[in-house]
C-alpha cells in the first residue's frame, strides 16, 4: 500500500485504523466526553461584557483609569435615566416620582441621584444664576404679582382670562406691559390641547423668561446593584426602571418619556445584540453548511457524519473555553461561528479524497474500504496536520498582545481548530462503519472549466494582472482608517444608543468628558482656567464651581423679591371645579378675542403684537369648538383646559418660595453625597472638562484628547479611553499580524522542507490580505475593534487552501487537472461554507460582529479567487516541478 516512514505517521494511521475497527467503542467514549463536556460548560461559562477589560492593565490609560476608579466608584456601572416631557415642571414631576419609587428599595436599585430634586439645591439654585438674570426674574415677578393675587382669590379659568382681558386693554391705553411671552405660551398651551404633544402653561418659563423649547429634559443617574450571576447583569434593574415608569404612568401623568442609556445599558444592549446576531448566525452557517455539504458530499450518510463531527468538536472547544478562560467576551463570543466554519474542512477534505478512491477502486470488503481509508488518510493527513498546525498559530498569535479580547479568542479557536483534528480523525473513521461514503461523492466534472479553457494557459497575463491589481491595493493603504468608537459597534436602532449620540450632539448634556484627578483643591484651581482656554473644551468644572460667586449680593436681591412680592404672593392655591357657568366663561372669552382683535387692529407695530394675534386666533378656535359642544362638554372641555393653563402654577410657587430663602454656604456646606463626588476620600479631587464640539465624530474626539493629554496627561473618561484603545488595538493587531506570518513561516518550513513550496503557499494568502484591505477602503467599511482581527485570522486560515493546493500538486495523476481532483473540490466546498458562515455574521445587528463577518467573508472569497486563478499559474511559472499543468 505504501510506506510508513516514521512514528508519527504509524500513530497518525494506527490512530484511524482503530477508530474505524473499534468504531462502535469509539463513538460511545466520544458521545460520553461530549456529555460530560456539555454540563460542565452549561454550568460555569460566563459572559464579559466590559470592553474596556479587553485590553491590558499595564497600559497607562488603563493605569489612569483604574485610579480613577479607585478614588471615585460612584462613575462606574452607571445608568443614566431620560425623562423628556413638554415642560420643565412635568420633566422635574416626573423625576422627583420617579427617584423617591426606586429608592423605596435600595436593595434592589443602587444608589440613586436626582441632582435637581435634591433639598440643598433646590433651597439654593437661584444663586447659581448671575445677577443679571436675577433681576430679570425680579422684574418678570413683579410684572405677574397682580395676575398670581387674583388667581390665589379665584383659581379658575374665568379668573385667569378675565385678568388677561384687563392685561389686554391696559395695553391699548399706551401702558409698558411685557406679555408676548405670556401670549404666546398660552396660544401653544390651546392649539395642542387635543394633540399628542399637548403642552400645559409653564410658570417656571414665564417667571423666569426662558427660551421656550419643544422638551425639556431631567437626569436621574443609578448606580445599580448588578447580578453578575446572571447573563444579563443589567436586565433586572432595566425591567425593574421601565415596570417603574409605568406604574407611576409617567406618560399620562406628565407627559414624560423615559429613556435609559448609560455604560450599563450601553453594554446591556451590545450583550442582548451580539448574542443574538451570534444565535442567528449560528443557525443560519449550520444550516447553510448543511446545504453546502450536501452539494458537496451529495449523501445524507456523509453530512450527517460532517455534522456530527462539528458538533462534537464545538461541545469539546466550548469546554475548553469553559475551563481554560472561564467566559466569553464580545468578540471571543463568535468562536462558535468561526469554528463551524473551519471545523468542516477537515472532515470535507477526508471524506472527498476517500470518494475518490473508491471511485476509482470499486469493492465492498471491509478490508479493503479500511485500506481506502488508510490511503485516504496518507494523502490528506499532511495536508491536514499542516492547516490545523498553521490555523492555530494564527489564532495563537493574539495571546501575546494587549488585546485580551482577541488573546481570548485565539486561545480558544485556535485549541479548538486542533480539537476538531482530533475530533475528525476519530469521528469520521468510525462513523464510516454505520454511513460509509459513497463513491458518487466524489464526482469529477471540472468546477472551473471557464478558468481552464481560458485563464490556465496565461499565466504571464495572469502574472502581470496580478501585479497590476497588487500595486493599485498598494495604494490605498494611507486610507485605511481605525474607527475607535464604540458606539459605531453597536445596534444602530437600540435606545441606550440612539439616547446617547442625542446626548453627544448636545454639548450641553454630553455623557462623554475628560475626568482629571489632582491632589488638592489648589491644584485643581490652577488647572480649570488652563483647560478652559482651549479652544477644543467648552467648559471645565470642579468641586469650586458649585459655590456660586457673589453672594451677598445676590442673597440681598432675593431677599428684595420676597418683599415685592409680599406674603399673599405665596398663599397656597388650591385648584377646584369651577363655579362658574359654560356661559360666563363663554362671555369672558368673547370679551378678550374683541379685546385682542381691536389691539392688533390699532397697534399693528408693537411689538407684542404678533403674539396677540397668535392667542386670538387660539381664541377664535376655542370659542368655535365650544359652539359645537353641549352644556356637559362644553364644561369637561374648560375645565381640561383650566387645568392646562393653571395646573402648574401652585407648584411653582411653592418651589419659588423655596428658592427665594436661599442662605450663603461654603463647600463644607454641599451635601455629602454630592461632595463625594468631587473629592474622594483618598483626598483627590476631580476636575471635568468637557468638549467645545460633538466628539461621537472621531476627529473631534482626536483633537479633545490631544489637547488635554498636554496639559493633564494623567486624564481619563471614556474619550481617552476609546482613543487610547484603539491606538493600543492597531498596535495589537500589527503584532499578532506579524508573530502569524513568522509563526506561520517556519511552521512551513520545518513541515515542508521547501522555501519554494513555502512561498507559493503564503503568496496568495497576503495578495488577498492586501485585496481585503483595499476593499474595506473602497467600500469605507473601517476597521473596528471586532474586524481588526480579520486579517491575521486570514492569514492562518487562508492557508489552508493554499496548503491543499501546494501538497496535492506533488503527486497528483499527470492525466488529471489539479483543479478536477478532490483536493480542488474540497477547497472549493470548504471555502463556500467557510463563506456562508462567516458571511452570516454579516447580518447580525451588532454592528462590530457584522463588520468581523463581512471583512472574513469578502477576505475568503479573495482567498479563493488567489488559490483557483493565481495560485495554479504561479505554480506555472515558478514551480513546473511541482505542478505540471495538462493542457
Amino acid at each position: 500500500m505504501f510506506e510508513l516512514r516514521n512514528t508519527g505517521q504509524r500513530l497518525f494511521f494506527g490512530w484511524i485504523a482503530l477508530s474505524y475497527r473499534y468504531a462502535g467503542w469509539v463513538l460511545i467514549a466520544m458521545l460520553l466526553a461530549v456529555a460530560v463536556a456539555a454540563t460542565y460548560t452549561s454550568r460555569n461559562l460566563g459572559i464579559h461584557t466590559d470592553t474596556t477589560d479587553m485590553l491590558s492593565e499595564e497600559l497607562p490609560f488603563r493605569v489612569n483609569l483604574t485610579r480613577f476608579k479607585q478614588s471615585f466608584p460612584q462613575y462606574e456601572d452607571t445608568l443614566l435615566l431620560v425623562l423628556d416631557a413638554p415642560t420643565p415642571e412635568q420633566a422635574y414631576n416626573a423625576a422627583t416620582l420617579l427617584t423617591a419609587h426606586l429608592k423605596t428599595d435600595p436593595n434592589s436599585t443602587g444608589e440613586i441621584h436626582h441632582l435637581n430634586g435634591e433639598e440643598f439645591f433646590q433651597t439654593n439654585g437661584l444663586l447659581y444664576k448671575n445677577l443679571d438674570e436675577l433681576s430679570l426674574l425680579a422684574d418678570r415677578l413683579s410684572a405677574a404679582q397682580p395676575l398670581i393675587a387674583k388667581i390665589s382669590r379665584d383659581p379658575t379659568l374665568y379668573s385667569f382670562f378675565s385678568v388677561l382681558d384687563d392685561a389686554v386693554e391696559a395695553l391699548r391705553t399706551g401702558r409698558e406691559l411685557e406679555l408676548t411671552s405670556i401670549f404666546r405660551n398660552i396660544a401653544t398651551t390651546l392649539k395642542t390641547h387635543e394633540t399628542e404633544e399637548r403642552r400645559p402653561l409653564s410658570w417656571q418659563i414665564l417667571f423666569q423668561e426662558e427660551i421656550s423649547k419643544n422638551s425639556y429634559r431631567e437626569f436621574i443617574i443609578l448606580q445599580p446593584r448588578l447580578d453578575f450571576d446572571q447573563l444579563f447583569a443589567a436586565e433586572h434593574i432595566i425591567t425593574t426602571v421601565q415596570q417603574a415608569a409605568q406604574i407611576l404612568d409617567l406618560e399620562n401623568r406628565f407627559s414624560a418619556q423615559l429613556r435609559i442609556t448609560g455604560d450599563v445599558a450601553l453594554s446591556h444592549e451590545e450583550l442582548n445584540s451580539a448574542m443574538r446576531g451570534a444565535q442567528n448566525a449560528g443557525i443560519f452557517a449550520l444550516l447553510g453548511t448543511m446545504i453546502i455539504l450536501f452539494i458537496a458530499l451529495r449523501s445524507i450518510g456523509s453530512v450527517t457524519t460532517v455534522l456530527i463531527s462539528l458538533i462534537l468538536g464545538l461541545i469539546l472547544t466550548a469546554a475548553f473555553a469553559t475551563r481554560a478562560v472561564g467566559h466569553l467576551n464580545l468578540i471571543s463570543i463568535a468562536f462558535a461561528v468561526l469554528y463551524i466554519g473551519l471545523g468542516v474542512d477537515y472532515a470535507i477534505h477526508l471524506l472527498l479524497r476517500y470518494a475518490e478512491l473508491k471511485q476509482n477502486h470499486p469493492s465492498g470488503k471491509e478490508r479493503f474500504n479500511t485500506e481506502i481509508l488508510l490511503i485516504a488518510g496518507h494523502d490528506t493527513g499532511r495536508s491536514l496536520v499542516t492547516c490545523a498546525l498553521t490555523t492555530a498559530i494564527g489564532f495563537y498569535a493574539f495571546i501575546p498582545t494587549t488585546y485580551n479580547g482577541v488573546a481570548e479568542l485565539g486561545l480558544i479557536s485556535g485549541t479548538g481548530m486542533l480539537i476538531s483534528l482530533v475530533v475528525t480523525l476519530t469521528v469520521v473513521p468510525a462513523l464510516q462503519r454505520f454511513l460509509p461514503v459513497k463513491p458518487q461523492s466524489f464526482h469529477s466534472g471540472k468546477i472551473v472549466t471557464l478558468l481552464s479553457a481560458r485563464w490556465l494557459h496565461r499565466p504571464k497575463t495572469i502574472f502581470w494582472i496580478t501585479v497590476s491589481t497588487a500595486l493599485a491595493s498598494v495604494a490605498t493603504l494611507p486610507y485605511v482608517k481605525f474607527d475607535p468608537n464604540l458606539l459605531n459597534m453597536n445596534d444602530p436602532k437600540g435606545e441606550a444608543v440612539q439616547t446617547f449620540r442625542e446626548l453627544l450632539a448636545d454639548t450641553e448634556q454630553t455623557p462623554w468628558f475628560a475626568t482629571i484627578l489632582v491632589d488638592s483643591q489648589q491644584e485643581a484651581e490652577r488647572l480649570a482656567p488652563v483647560l478652559a482656554a482651549l479652544p477644543e473644551v467648552d467648559k471645565v468644572i470642579s468641586i469650586t464651581d458649585f459655590i456660586p460667586d457673589a453672594q451677598d449680593e445676590k442673597l440681598a436681591l432675593l431677599d428684595d423679591i420676597a418683599l415685592a412680592l409680599g406674603p399673599d404672593f405665596f398663599t397656597e392655591i388650591a385648584l377646584e371645579q369651577t363655579h362658574h357657568t359654560v356661559t360666563q366663561q363663554r362671555t369672558v372669552l368673547q370679551s378678550l378675542h374683541r379685546s385682542l382683535k381691536h389691539f392688533v387692529a390699532e397697534k399693528p407695530d408693537h411689538p407684542t403684537t404678533p403674539a396677540a394675534r397668535e392667542l386670538d386666533s387660539s381664541i377664535q378656535e376655542l370659542l368655535s369648538r365650544l359652539d359645537t359642544l353641549d352644556t356637559s362638554q362644553a364644561t369637561k372641555l374648560l375645565n381640561e383646559i383650566g387645568h392646562d393653563l393653571l395646573g402648574l402654577l401652585p407648584e411653582t410657587l411653592v418651589r419659588l418660595q423655596t428658592a427665594l430663602s436661599a442662605q450663603a454656604f461654603d463647600i463644607q456646606a454641599l451635601p455629602e453625597s454630592f461632595r463625594q463626588r468631587w473629592q474622594s476620600e483618598t483626598g483627590n479631587y476631580l476636575v471635568v472638562a468637557y468638549p467645545a464640539s460633538n466628539i461621537d465624530d472621531n476627529q473631534a474626539l482626536r483633537r479633545f484628547v490631544r489637547a488635554i493629554q498636554q496639559h493633564a496627561p494623567q486624564a481619563s473618561g471614556t474619550p481617552i479611553v476609546i482613543l487610547e484603545a484603539g491606538e493600543a488595538i492597531v498596535a495589537a493587531f500589527i503584532q499578532a499580524f506579524s508573530l502569524t506570518l513568522i509563526g506561520v513561516l517556519l511552521a512551513l518550513l520545518w513541515l515542508l522542507r521547501n522555501i519554494i513550496s513555502t512561498l507559493l503557499i503564503l503568496a496568495p494568502l497576503l495578495l488577498a490580505a492586501l485585496f481585503t484591505v483595499a476593499a474595506t477602503v473602497v467600500l469605507q467599511v473601517p476597521f473596528n475593534f471586532a474586524n481588526v482581527i480579520a486579517l491575521p485570522l486570514l492569514l492562518g486560515i487562508g492557508l489552508d487552501s493554499s496548503i491543499h493546493m501546494v501538497l496535492r500538486s506533488h503527486h497528483h495523476l499527470a492525466n488529471q487537472s489539479l483543479l478536477q481532483t478532490s483536493t480542488a473540490h474540497a477547497i472549493l466546498y470548504s471555502a463556500i461554507t467557510s463563506v456562508a458562515s462567516f458571511g452570516s455574521l454579516a447580518f447580525s445587528s451588532h454592528l462590530g460582529t457584522a463588520s468581523m463577518g463581512l471583512l472574513l467573508a469578502m477576505g475568503l472569497l479573495f482567498i479563493l479567487i488567489c488559490v483557483f486563478l493565481i495560485l495554479p499559474n504561479l505554480l506555472r511559472i515558478f514551480g513546473p516541478d511541482i505542478y505540471n499543468q495538462q493542457a
